[in-house]
């Protein structure tokens, strides 16, 4: 890796560039229900105000997505600005994959499939687990249906589904505008010999789906759920989401309760020896842990209690580093040259730094899905271990620990560029909540006003963005009137999933004078970019030519 061109025009800043990346806040497209508008923003108001500001696209073909009805999320966004292009991403080339046949092609879905129909199990069982919508974030429905038609074609005989209900991607209680439809698709495509059936399902945010370490015992109930079928027993599904429905008042799909469904007192589900595993998320952050439990001879997380000796596949290769897990049915993006390998190569001096939540975005995602970092002596990463309750009830979150850290890291002249991530505008605008998401949206702007008087004291510059929308659209809307979509008892109904609408990018820049010469002009910003951008940006605010091939930068 070659290092960065300095720039001979710049005069550069004592202090270092820091990039704040505000997870999830987005401009609104309507003002019901935008809790970033509603909230009292006192810095991040003045910073728009006296700075130069443009709008970013967070979503769609911006990020890599198959189409601008996609919404962005963490993962894409992050991996956009770290690498300061757009590759396709997960949804667009498993789609791709299927669309083409190279899935069925490949060697690892040919190993699944044979594993099932020659296998010396008593009832070999191809087994389907993953989130359960169309959200496009982490799956896709019309993914799963397809490896399904494609398994009864090639002579598979029973199938068994694992449903994690989504509500954050999609509707918050819309589990069973999904359960229904599939129940009378698989119904349809059981003729003859071939049975596939759900087999178990519960909330993505109770069982199976945590990421980065934060809360294991979810992962734990997932197994005990999927694999050894110890949970609460229903005829269907539909009966197991209506029951918690009545039985818990006001819950919502991520968190429905961990389900099996039985027959004759049996749950029907149960992963086997001799059975395949397909984890049909392509997103890599929820697919990780589960994906150890599968695969790992010395797990220690929880007692496993039985470890079936199955053949299993991701969708995805899910770590490029780690090479998890061994067997993936299409290869993820192949991202190279970013944004991390090129300052580390320049001897750019880095921190990265965010709580449990969104630090393997800052490290991970942000350098391309590579695990570890590129030079030990020139990076360091900090984890802030997140607290493991409802966000709701913490809506600050670790904002404010994290400012802590980025203080003394400023103040310390020991780096050249922070990046940071506060994750309140996500993670608390996923729970629909929206008095906590503007207490979570309050809470940083409190932070983000300690930063400024950090970046001036220091001379330095700051980079304000976010890589998806989502607390800026708490409301369901109709499509077509725009109005708010209410509830039977006439309160609006609540949103849970990401936006589409653009982002912030601010500079504030306390040390400009007026007077860059043939430095980058902040004056006047490029519009009509995406987040792609940001990493020429923060090059160039660093004194560095960005690479030809790199996406615009928002100075002009």
């Amino acid at each position: 890796m070659e290092a960065l061109k300095k720039n001979p025009s710049w005069k550069g800043r004592r202090g270092p560039v820091v990039l704040v990346i505000m997870d999830g806040v987005g401009y609104g497209k309507y003002k019901e229900g935008d809790a970033v508008a509603d909230s009292k923003m006192y810095n991040l108001t003045a910073l728009a105000a006296k700075c130069p500001h443009t709008k970013l696209k967070a979503h769609g073909t911006a990020v890599g997505l198959p189409s601008d009805e996609d919404m962005g999320n963490s993962e894409v966004g992050h991996n956009a600005m770290g690498c300061g292009r757009v590759f396709n991403q997960g949804a667009a080339l498993v789609s791709k994959s299927l669309e083409t046949g190279a899935m069925f092609e490949g060697t690892a879905w040919k190993e699944i499939t044979a594993n099932v129909k020659n296998g010396a199990g008593c009832t070999p069982t191809l087994h389907f687990l993953g989130l359960f919508s169309d959200g496009n974030v982490h799956s896709h429905m019309d993914h799963l249906k397809a490896m399904i038609r494609q398994a009864k074609k090639e002579g598979v005989k029973r199938v068994r589904i694992h449903t994690l209900f989504d509500g954050r991607d999609v509707g918050e209680t819309s589990a069973l505008e999904y359960v229904d439809p599939f129940e009378a698709f698989l119904k349809e495509l059981s003729a003859g010999d071939f049975d596939a059936k759900i087999g178990s399902g519960g909330g993505r945010m109770w069982i199976t789906m945590d990421r980065y370490g934060a809360d294991w015992s979810m992962v734990d109930r997932g197994w005990q759920c999927h694999v050894l079928g110890t949970a609460r027993q229903f005829a269907s599904a539909r009966e197991a989401v209506e029951t918690y429905r009545k039985e818990i008042p006001g819950i919502i799909d991520q968190d429905l309760k961990e389900f099996v469904i039985a027959e004759n007192g049996k749950p029907i589900g149960t992963i086997e020896d001799g059975d395949s595993v397909v984890y049909f998320n392509f997103r890599g952050d929820r697919a990780l842990e589960i994906t150890a439990a599968f695969e790992e001879n010395n797990f220690t997380k929880f007692d496993r209690k039985r470890r079936p000796k199955i053949c299993y596949a991701g969708m995805m290769e899910y770590d490029g580093d780690l090479h998890v897990p061994s067997r993936y049915l299409v290869s993820p993006p192949s991202i190279d040259r970013t944004m991390g390998e090129y300052l580390a190569a320049t001897s750019v001096r880095t921190l990265a730094i965010s709580e449990t939540q969104k630090y393997g975005h800052v490290t991970y995602f942000f350098n391309g899905n590579r695990t570890g970092k590129f030079n030990d002596k020139l990076e360091n990463y900090v984890e802030i271990k997140s607290d493991v309750i409802p966000f709701e009830q913490r809506p600050w979150m670790k904002c404010a620990e994290i400012t802590d850290q980025v203080i003394q890291a400023i103040d310390s002249g020991k780096y050249d560029f922070i990046r940071l991530n506060y994750p309140n505008g996500d993670m608390v605008g996923h729970t629909g909540i929206y008095q906590a998401v503007v207490c979570s949206m309050e809470g940083m702007d409190i932070q983000l006003g300690r930063l400024v008087k950090a970046v001036d004291e220091a001379g330095a510059v700051m980079v304000i963005t976010a890589d998806h929308g989502n607390s800026d659209d708490m409301f369901e809307h109709d499509k077509k009137t725009g109005a708010v979509s209410l509830k039977p008892d006439g309160t609006p109904k609540a949103k849970t999933s990401h936006s589409l609408n653009p982002v912030p990018c601010i500079i504030y820049d306390p040390a400009y004078n007026g007077d860059y010469s043939n430095e980058p002009k902040e004056t006047c910003l490029n519009e009509g970019l995406g987040i792609s951008s940001i990493a020429a940006t923060c090059m160039q605010l660093l004194g560095y030519i960005p690479p030809e091939d790199y996406d615009k930068s928002v100075l002009k």
